[in-house]
């Protein structure tokens, strides 16, 4: 699918089930919500600073904590999808192990 970052993204041939793929499209909106907030924060802290008008000074330590706020929850933002994406690879890996364990034939001896 075209604009599907994640689309077949896998190790070893595997392939990140449709969970995973909805958890990473979700989180990366949520991600470049913040991030679009983010560049307007800074604007108005820029525009604010500029004007040296004291009560706009004053309003830019709000905005700034706001700002910090946000890139802490981009950060866990990125840390839960890192969690994800290594968990769905681990899972993958031993579906494909398991897969593979029980192809093999047994020989007698």
């Amino acid at each position: 699918m075209e604009g599907d970052i994640f689309s077949g993204i896998g190790n070893n041939g595997t392939q990140v089930n449709g969970r995973v793929m909805q958890t990473f499209q979700r989180s990366f909106g949520q991600v470049q919500d913040i991030l679009d907030q983010n560049r307007l924060l800074i604007n108005e802290i820029n525009q604010n600073h500029e004007s040296k008008i004291p009560d706009n000074l004053t309003r830019n330590v709000g905005l700034i904590k706001e700002l910090n706020n946000n890139i802490r929850r981009v950060v866990n933002l990125y840390a839960d999808l890192s969690t994800s994406f290594s968990r769905s690879v681990e899972g993958s890996l031993e579906d494909e192990s398991a897969g593979k364990a029980s192809q093999k034939r047994i020989r007698s001896g």
